[in-house]
């Protein structure tokens, strides 16, 4: 198999690749433009967020509570390009209390997690975030 890029399947995977790479430099502008204004954003344990402004806000939510790495992504694509899926690991700093949430206080977590994504017109439609809220409650309590 050739990977040059003229396939749907490797652009849906560069393009994943891609908008984790804007989210490990904290370039939250790079990661909404490879959003469709209609995204649909799937909290992990919560609601649908739909449009790019309500994504912008949660990113804002998350920088000012979580300092966040991924590491060990792993993208698989389907053939025509239209869904993707990654696995990763989070390297993460807790900074300041999150709602609902324990007390922060600059605590470290390293956490597995998964995303789903629907891509359309070379932009992601959707994205699904999964990881254990459970596992990382225990993490930042000790």
């Amino acid at each position: 198999m050739k990977i040059d890029g003229n396939r749907r399947q490797d652009r849906a995977t560069e393009l994943v690749l891609t908008y984790y790479a804007a989210f490990n430099r904290g370039d939250w502008d790079g990661m909404l433009a490879l959003l469709t204004d209609d995204v649909a954003h799937d909290l992990n344990q919560g609601a649908r967020e739909t449009g790019r402004e309500a994504f912008a806000a949660f990113l804002g939510r998350m920088n000012a509570s979580y300092r966040e790495q991924l590491r060990d992504i792993v993208v698989l694509a389907s053939l025509d390009g239209d869904r993707a899926a990654a696995e990763y690991v989070v390297h993460g700093e807790y900074l300041n209390t999150d709602e609902g949430l324990p007390p922060a206080m600059g605590q470290a977590y390293v956490l597995p997690g998964g995303a789903f994504f629907d891509i359309r017109d070379d932009r992601i439609a959707r994205v699904t975030n999964y990881y254990n809220l459970q596992d990382w409650i225990a993490q930042v309590s000790r």
